[in-house]
């Protein structure tokens, strides 16, 4: 697995926390790497940068708030002329929500689409000619287990995610021949602040850690199963307990999938 992260450079959006912040942790241990992390906390930013170069990666911090697309343009080739390139793009950031169907405002749900879904597209097509002028690159969108299915009290989050996987499985199949990967991470219950910061019904932060998140996989192994499943070129990484179980009866028995997803909690 190590070789395959060696003289690469990687770009990490949401790097300031979660698994973003793992994943820039973890890929600093690896010799001949270089890290360009990306969130809105600037300060939280430093900090990871602080670990990363301690443990003896180049490492830059690019702050980028991605509900802002009209920058993400310019803020991608400035990514792109730190290092020269971008080999290894790992789209991680985004928010989550809290709040049903019939009680979420249409702002809410074009939030999410902007942080989540619109975001990425418009850093890959920013980045993709580069890769395909080179012939190499690998793209991971860390999608999640609600873009496999739908979950009570996240409709929108849901919907981004969805798109996501459309939109990234059409990519793979277009860029198959070009040397360029495509990655979809599904992670599903991990023990990151991810629904502290999911949107409410009026659009104010949840402000609480779920039992669900709480008792989730250890960010640490759900990173480290991601990071070996990118190296081997996985076109999908679904990571988690029982939610990666759902996840399969969902594709192949589908009534079942509805009785039992009824009887889940949601949070």
């Amino acid at each position: 697995m190590i070789s395959y992260y060696q003289h690469k450079v990687v770009w990490i959006t949401g790097a300031s926390s979660g698994i973003g912040r793992e994943t820039a942790i973890q890929l600093s241990y690896i010799p001949h790497i270089s890290l360009i992390l990306s969130a809105r906390n600037t300060t939280a930013l430093q900090e990871v940068q602080k670990i990363c170069i301690n443990n003896n990666a180049a490492c830059s911090i690019l702050a980028i708030d991605l509900e802002q697309t009209h920058e993400l343009e310019e803020k991608t080739m400035q990514a792109i002329s730190l290092y020269g390139r971008i080999d290894i793009m790992i789209h991680n950031g985004g928010i989550s929500q809290r709040s049903s169907v019939i009680e979420t405002p249409i702002e809410n749900h074009r939030k999410i689409m902007e942080i989540d879904y619109f975001s990425t597209i418009i850093i890959t097509k920013t980045i993709l000619p580069h890769m395909v002028e080179r012939g190499y690159g690998h793209i991971v969108a860390i999608s999640s287990i609600s873009g496999c299915f739908g979950f009570p009290l996240r409709s929108a989050y849901c919907a981004a995610k969805h798109a996501m996987y459309g939109y990234y499985e059409s990519l793979d199949i277009e860029l198959r021949s070009s040397g360029i990967c495509v990655t979809i991470v599904a992670p599903g219950r991990i023990q990151t602040n991810i629904s502290l910061s999911a949107l409410t019904k009026d659009g104010s932060p949840h402000g609480k850690m779920d039992d669900g998140q709480k008792n989730g996989m250890p960010v640490d192994r759900c990173v480290r199963i991601m990071l070996k499943g990118i190296a081997r070129k996985k076109h999908e990484i679904l990571i988690g307990g029982i939610e990666v179980i759902m996840a399969h009866i969902y594709r192949k028995m589908p009534r079942l999938f509805h009785i039992l997803a009824s009887k889940i909690k949601s949070t």
